[in-house]
């Protein structure tokens, strides 16, 4: 559960979300396209264009800029404007320990407030990843997003919202799910995750997920 590349899932369940803002709208938009790879480290944001690809004016264009430039996601240089941040290796051991603490958080809470339906739903997710994995899929990094997730989903999407703009950082071709040792770790870590789902113990689900972001920052630094 670890790698950072495909657009966020829809909350499990039926919990229906308040309506976005433009400007959410757009921050929304602009995170999902820089997750999936659509938008990569170095690619100038203009807003004439964004706003015209999603439908709005630049108002809400430049408050969403604003917003990912004060986490980080991008940086403005002279003659280029916005562009998409790359990563140095310190940044990378940063985010790391930020998503440790915030996703050993937001699977606490997950513990505490998911239904049955919810871990059914975590459930499902983890079996078509292993599957997957047993049968050499190519999808391995969404599935490990869709299941992070769906977990974070089922607490807080307060919490989910806050680890998503972090995952936003990493594009998909910096992926380790491709190294078949790493990806063997952070499955492991995924069956100790959902052991503790099933107990319903909040803070050894906790302390996993904490685990094991770690662990994928150890993993990166030797690939």
């Amino acid at each position: 559960m670890t790698d950072m590349t495909a657009p966020a899932v829809a909350p499990v369940a039926d919990r229906t979300l308040p309506p976005l803002s433009k400007t959410e709208y757009v921050l929304q938009r602009l995170r999902e396209d820089i997750a999936s790879g659509l938008v990569v480290p170095g690619t100038s944001l203009r807003q004439s264009e964004i706003a015209a690809r999603y439908g709005v004016s630049a108002t809400p264009v430049r408050e969403a800029l604003r917003l990912l430039e004060a986490g980080g996601t991008i940086t403005y240089a002279p003659h280029r404007g916005a562009t998409v941040r790359e990563l140095s290796p310190e940044r990378v051991h940063d985010v790391y320990l930020l998503r440790a603490e915030i996703e050993g958080l937001a699977t606490a809470v997950a513990v505490e407030r998911m239904t049955d339906e919810d871990l059914a739903a975590v459930e499902e997710v983890h079996r078509e990843l292993q599957e997957s994995a047993a049968s050499g899929g190519q999808d391995l990094a969404v599935l490990n997003r869709r299941l992070h997730f769906t977990i974070y989903h089922a607490g807080s999407e307060l919490i989910a919202s806050h680890a998503s703009s972090l995952w936003t950082l990493f594009p998909p071709r910096v992926t380790i799910w491709r190294d078949a040792q790493a990806a063997r770790v952070l499955a492991a870590d995924h069956e100790g995750i959902l052991d503790a789902l099933r107990q319903r113990d909040a803070g050894l689900a906790k302390e996993r997920a904490r685990e094991h972001i770690m662990n994928a920052a150890r993993l990166r630094e030797h690939l």
